[in-house]
């Protein structure tokens, strides 16, 4: 996460309903944080050699550079409507969505995207530039789906690995702001439960096993109190997916927030299963955590 002061709170926009509602929810970011909110639209157009002049003979203020400015507009009107005396500044941007979008990441202190923009399948759970930008930003990613709410906990994915021991100290700072509890949820699954027919430890090596779960998660959230000591933390250990226990604590939660790739996943990846899980299925917005913070 780019931590310069100033670093502005990026928001993407397109037009569409999930684009406002991302703006909305950028807005309230930026707040929080006390930092400006930058709206940003891609205009495509140019990569595709369509003129964005207004057609021969058509109405003033028609042709597609001038819809964007209407576009951008609308935005900035909407996160100023949101939080008031919020500074706000808009741009139009030639390039594709995730392109443009990457390319801010490398000085926003976050982005924030709508799941899914115009164009977008209705049958995608998320969309692809959500996922492109979750995958690859240089700063945390704040994708606006589910359900917005202002109580209930922040829900943080703990796994013992560096980017979910930052995602942890995102997940407190969002706390704090919000003024609002921190729930770490660490999921396991034991190794000898990968399929239907394998054998089920014993009592006493699942009662081990639970007891090095509770340690791992313990050692993850240590030093919190002290440096968010108006945060009240709860842990919680559970035998479960990953991505179904994330899912599931989301449903009462402000925020859910991960790690872009997990302990054991391939190093390849730049999205893990589990991130892709909660993009997909989560009941609040998320925030994907990538890189220093």
């Amino acid at each position: 996460m780019n931590s310069a002061d100033g670093a502005a709170v990026v928001v993407g926009v397109d037009g569409s309903a999930q684009a406002l509602r991302a703006v909305r929810l950028a807005a309230v970011e930026a707040d929080r944080r006390q930092r400006p909110l930058r709206v940003v639209h891609a205009y495509i157009w140019p990569l595709l050699h369509v003129s964005g002049a207004p057609p021969a003979g058509g109405p003033p203020g028609s042709g597609l550079r001038q819809q964007a400015h209407r576009i951008v507009d609308e935005a900035v009107d909407e996160a100023r409507a949101a939080v008031a005396d919020l500074p706000v500044t808009g741009e139009i941007i030639d390039g594709g969505a995730a392109a443009v979008l990457l390319g801010e990441s490398l000085t926003a202190s976050s982005v924030v995207v709508g799941d899914r923009g115009l164009g977008g399948f209705t049958s995608l759970l998320v969309g692809s530039v959500a996922i492109q930008v979750a995958a690859y930003a240089d700063c945390p990613v704040l994708v606006a789906r589910g359900t917005d709410r202002t109580t209930g906990p922040v829900v943080v994915g703990v796994d013992g690995s560096d980017l979910s021991r930052l995602a942890v100290q995102v997940a407190a700072e969002q706390a704090a702001w919000r003024d609002t509890g921190l729930l770490a949820v660490h999921a396991y699954r034991h190794p000898a439960s990968t399929g239907p027919g394998d054998m089920q430890p014993l009592v006493h090596q699942e009662g081990a096993l639970r007891g090095e779960e509770e340690r791992l998660l313990a050692e993850s959230l240590a030093g919190l109190a002290d440096r968010y000591p108006q945060v009240p933390v709860t842990g919680q250990v559970v035998h479960a997916k990953p991505g179904a226990a994330l899912t599931e604590a989301s449903r009462r939660a402000q925020l859910l927030v991960v790690g872009a790739r997990g302990r054991g996943e391939l190093t390849g990846l730049l999205l893990g299963s589990v991130s892709q899980a909660v993009l997909h299925h989560s009941d609040c917005p998320v925030a994907v955590v990538r890189g220093p913070h």
